[in-house]
Parts: structure tokens; sequence; C-alpha cells
């Protein structure tokens, strides 16, 4: 009876000890939430303190970070696949799917950057006033953890290809397209309370 429960279960969590690495993964994740709510916290009180500088509606495009926030949800959408497909023990729709994944949150990175580059080239830089210091912080926290989270995807797919789909790689898997979809909803979260609300209440 216990092998068949075992079987039920998906393979991120038919071996106990993947599945404690997982729960202490959740209890990671707990732990950067709280981060990035400092973040957000530290940026509603000081968003309006432009110090003469660039104001919200001044910097923000909207077509760039719409543009961006498709990316992101698409490849939070893809990487949904990727999981279904290592469920269904799919190598290689898996390590497709993750790929696709990666390119779409390349897309993102590439788009913030350029962001940020045309902010600083118009002199809203980080120290020109508190508004743009919580800015910055907020979401490149964010952008770096997208970077993190393209470097860590792509090695685990690498471990895909070369081991096939076992309890060790499908939780790497399972645990990385987590951490992706975490990531999907702080951006849901900062492109509501920073950017349109940067343009509708500017």
């Amino acid at each position: 009876m216990a092998s068949v429960v075992s079987n039920l279960r998906t393979p991120e969590y038919r071996s106990a000890y993947q599945a404690l690495k997982i729960t202490g993964f959740w209890v990671f994740l707990a732990t950067d939430m709280l981060l990035f709510g400092c973040l957000f916290a530290t940026y509603l009180v000081l968003r309006t303190h432009t110090d003469g500088g660039p104001t919200p509606i001044q910097i923000f495009d909207i077509p760039g970070f719409t543009l961006e926030t498709f990316f992101l949800l698409t490849s939070s959408f893809t990487g949904g696949i990727a999981t279904w497909a290592m469920r269904s023990g799919r190598q290689k729709q898996t390590v497709s799917w993750m790929l696709v994944t990666m390119m779409f949150g390349l897309a993102f990175i590439l788009l913030e950057a350029t962001e940020f580059a045309h902010d600083v080239t118009v002199g809203a830089t980080i120290g020109r006033s508190a508004f743009l210091s919580a800015f910055f912080t907020l979401v490149g926290t964010h952008g770096s953890h997208v970077s993190i989270g393209l470097v860590w995807m792509f090695l685990t797919m690498l471990q895909v290809l070369k081991h096939g789909i076992t309890p060790q790689t499908a939780r790497k898997v399972f645990v990385v397209n987590l951490y992706w979809h975490f990531l999907d909803v702080v951006w849901v979260f900062i492109f509501t309370v920073v950017y349109l609300s940067g343009v509708v209440l500017s």
C-alpha cells in the first residue's frame, strides 16, 4: 500500500530527503518575502521624495514596463509547462520548456537593463533622490534575483540533460520553477505598486 501511495506522488516528492529539501526552500522563500516586504515599505514611504529630481511619470516608460511584464509572466507559464513535463517524465520537453523560459527571462533582463541605462542618461541616478534610491534598490534587487534564477535554471537544465528525470533532478526542476513563480508574483506587485501607481498618481 505504501508503494502505491509513493507512486502517486509527483517525482520531486517520492524521496523523503528531497521532500525535506523542498520544505527548506519554502522557508527560504518566506525570508526572501520579508526582504521584498521591507523594500516595498521603504519605497512607499519615499516615493514622493523626489527632491526636485525626475518624478515617476517622467521616467517610467509605459510600453517598456508593460513589455517587461509580458515577458516575465509568459516565462512563468512556460516554466509551469516545464514542471508538468518533468512530472510526466518527459526529459526532452522539460529541457525545451526550460530553455524557452530562460529566453523570456533574458528578454526581461535586457529590457530592464535598457530602462535603467535610459534613466541614468536623463539624470535619474540612484543618488539623485530618495525616490530614485528606493526605486533602483527595489527593482534592481528583483532584477538580480531574476539573473540568479536564469543561471540556476541553466545549470538545472544541464543536469536534466545529463541525468534525466530522477528524484534529485525532479526536485531541482520543481524548486527552480517555484523560485521563478515567486519572482513573477513579486513583479506583479512591482508593476502595480511602483509603475502603475507611479503613472496614475504622479
